[in-house]
């Protein structure tokens, strides 16, 4: 069978043998909003476990909105409009609003990409900034969280009265999904703080957090969001395609969890049989390996201890453009790489903990990568098997699973939640 996958603007296409293929899967279809506008009003209206804007937002104020990045399919454009005439009419002028870039630990955004992100006209009435997560004297420290976990967060975010976060709700390997006070951690955070969260959802070993609503991470971060003022969401579920299907908007637990339902509707996805192979597409998380990496995670729930895992991406801009010494550590197994960050021997406790991650997912099945953007040094660094051609990397696999193995392939795969049809 000749299977299409998506790939950046286009497509690419494998060949599977008949007798070894057991599912193609892919997000379930779900009709987009007819009116974002309307849909997007109306949430702002009915807020989710919170009184009206104009109850809490008041002139005088200083307002800030956290918005995701880039590597986000939100269309923030679009919600902006809305929040920031209610926040007018409210009293609260154009001056007193900040919007602040979640960038995580990801590169600063260029004005052309925040223009983009936000809309013109908003670049233009308001401030909009890149969280400068690189400078310690841009981080206020607020102390621990109950779990140990050091709180570093954009100093914007303790001087100011109202912070209102911008995202969309997907399935994520680490808080189980993105959403919610998310937006908070790791997108406002220092690195330290981002770097413990992370190594928390590792705790324990085994598959990862992905999909599971409560978790010790999904914990924290609603502890940080209560910690750091964080007044309201604007939640959006999107189609694979990034056509929003559901806004919400409200109390960062209240409103989060119940878009969490509607994106279940459309990335739970229901496999029937455990294979021995999953072929595992990046798309939409294209960019670098640092959003390639989701892909690994429904694999890695789905695969038979001992399998293979085929991950197919792009990456046109490698491994990483920030996190650039990963390649000297990833490659080893994630007690190891633990071991060498507690030691002080490995510093960026960020990449540190992404490698930990990656380290028990090949500890689980071996990985082969077919990429047009990862380089042979880069994929071997990764602990990657390198495939010539994605029609080589089935082949390989059947050698290494036997003739009979079943191969599973997920078209969409850092967005889907794999859900065993037996559960």
């Amino acid at each position: 069978m000749l299977v299409k996958l998506p790939w950046l603007t286009g497509e690419i296409s494998v060949e599977i043998p008949d007798r070894n293929l057991a599912e193609v899967l892919s997000p379930n279809k779900y009709p987009p909003l007819a009116d974002l506008e309307a849909a997007t009003n109306a949430a702002l209206e009915a807020p989710i476990g919170l009184t009206a804007i104009k109850t809490w937002a008041k002139s005088g104020q200083k307002v800030l909105i956290v918005s995701d990045d880039n590597t986000r399919m939100t269309p923030v454009a679009r919600l902006l409009p809305p929040l920031v005439r209610r926040l007018n009419e409210a009293g609260v002028p154009d001056g007193d609003i900040t919007v602040l870039m979640a960038l995580g630990t990801h590169r600063y955004m260029t004005d052309e990409e925040m223009i983009q992100k936000v809309g013109p006209e908003m670049f233009s009435r308001l401030t909009v900034i890149n969280h400068l997560w690189k400078d310690e004297a841009n981080l206020a420290d607020l102390g621990s969280t109950d779990s140990g976990i050091p709180l570093k967060v954009n100093k914007l975010l303790v001087e100011s009265d109202v912070v209102i976060g911008i995202g969309a709700v997907v399935p994520h390997h680490i808080p189980g999904f993105s959403g919610g006070a998310k937006i908070i951690q790791p997108g406002v955070c220092g690195p330290v703080t981002t770097a413990e969260t992370h190594l928390l959802s590792c705790r324990g070993g085994g598959d990862s957090l992905l999909g599971q609503i409560d978790n010790p991470v999904r914990r924290d971060l609603d502890e940080m969001g209560r910690r750091v003022g964080l007044s309201a969401i604007i939640n959006v579920v999107l189609t694979p395609e990034g056509e929003p299907v559901g806004v919400f908007f409200g109390h960062y637990r209240e409103a989060f969890q119940t878009a969490v339902e509607l994106a279940k509707k459309i990335y739970g996805v229901k496999y029937t049989v455990k294979p021995d192979i999953v072929l595992s597409n990046s798309h939409p998380c294209d960019l670098d390996f640092w959003q390639a990496h989701k892909s690994q995670y429904p694999a890695q729930i789905m695969v038979k201890p001992g399998g293979t895992i085929i991950l197919a991406t792009p990456c046109p801009e490698g491994i990483s453009p920030v996190h650039t010494d990963l390649k000297n550590f990833t490659h080893y197994g994630s007690q190891e790489i633990q071991d060498k960050y507690r030691s002080g021997e490995l510093k960026n406790g960020v990449a540190v903990a992404l490698a930990t991650a990656w380290a028990m997912v090949r500890e689980k099945a071996s990985v082969i990568t077919y990429s047009t953007g990862l380089s042979d040094e880069e994929i071997t660094a990764l602990g990657h098997t390198r495939a010539e051609s994605l029609n080589w990397a089935v082949e390989e696999a059947l050698r290494r699973q036997g003739g009979e193995a079943k191969i599973s392939v997920l078209t969409h795969a850092p967005d889907m939640l794999p859900i065993w049809a037996g559960e």
